[in-house]
């Protein structure tokens, strides 16, 4: 089963780009200074145009844990909350990993947003294990989805078969 109902609510598993999803937000796996580098920052780089690092610019940066929203640029999802994930071996990394999520999902209430695709945040170049990251994101957002919200659907997208695997079984 790739979907799940929590509440009101839907958790969908997909495997693919997830700048090619039509959702309102994706969130951009982030460090602190918005830099849109490499991997997930990278891909909404690209896609997105210079609008998105412009705007983060802006901003100027945030906490580990902590999560801010763009525009969507080009991208099919009309915006973006770059989320800052733990570094591995910076310390309380289950914790700034469960912030980050978090952080995302109460930007989306603030905004009033239905529809938001998350990435295996902090799996990439941070060096965060992919088990754990599907157990800490899965159960957070299970959890938020079970209080007072008006998000629809909460997207996790997976790039590679196996870490969609990981989370298809945490789903479960």
């Amino acid at each position: 089963m790739k979907e799940i109902t929590v509440k009101n609510s839907k958790i969908r598993l997909v495997q693919g780009d997830i700048t090619e999803l039509e959702t309102d937000a994706i969130v951009n796996a982030a460090n602190a200074q918005l830099i849109l580098g490499g991997g997930v920052a990278g891909a909404i780089r690209k896609k997105g145009g210079p609008t998105i690092q412009e705007e983060c610019n802006k901003i100027g940066g945030t906490f580990v844990g902590g999560a801010v929203i763009t525009t969507g640029g080009n991208l099919k999802a009309k915006y973006v909350i770059h989320a800052v994930g733990p570094r591995m071996g910076e310390g309380n990394e289950d914790e700034k990993l469960k912030n980050a999520a978090l952080n995302s999902l109460k930007l989306m209430d603030e905004c009033k947003l239905k529809s938001i695709a998350f990435p295996a945040i902090s799996t990439g170049i941070f060096g965060y294990p992919i088990e754990r990251c599907s157990q800490i994101m899965i159960s957070t957002v299970k959890k938020y989805l079970g209080s007072n919200t008006q998000i629809d659907e909460v997207i996790f997208c997976l790039f590679t078969k196996s870490d969609f695997d990981i989370f298809f079984k945490e789903l479960k």
